[in-house]
C-alpha cells in the first residue's frame, strides 16, 4: 500500500467514525429523553396509586354519610314504637287499677 492510498484509507475512516460519533451522540440524547419519559411514567403511577386511594377512602366516607339518614329514621320508628307501646300498656294497666 502506499502513502496515497493509507491516506485515503485515514480519510474513510475518520469520516466513518464522524459519522458514528454523531450517531452516537443522537443515541444517548434519545436514551435521557426515554429515561426521563421512564421517571415520569413511573411518578404518574405513583399519583393514580395516591388518587386511587384517596377515591376508595371518600367512597367509605360518602357510604356513611348515606347510611346515617337511615340509622336515624331507625332511631325515630324505635321512638315512636316506644312511645305507642308505652302509651297503650299505660292505658291498659291504668284501666285494670280504676277496675280493680
Amino acid at each position: 500500500m502506499t502513502n496515497e492510498e493509507i491516506a485515503v484509507k485515514l480519510a474513510e475512516y475518520s469520516k466513518e467514525i464522524g459519522s458514528i460519533k454523531h450517531r452516537l451522540d443522537r443515541v444517548e440524547r434519545e436514551q435521557g429523553v426515554i429515561h426521563d419519559l421512564a421517571i415520569s411514567v413511573k411518578e404518574l403511577a405513583l399519583n393514580m396509586q395516591h388518587m386511587i386511594e384517596e377515591q376508595k377512602e371518600q367512597g367509605r366516607r360518602l357510604e356513611a354519610l348515606e347510611k346515617e339518614p337511615i340509622a336515624r329514621l331507625s332511631q325515630i320508628k324505635t321512638a315512636i314504637i316506644t312511645a305507642l307501646s308505652t302509651a297503650v300498656i299505660g292505658s291498659i294497666v291504668g284501666a285494670i287499677l280504676l277496675l280493680a
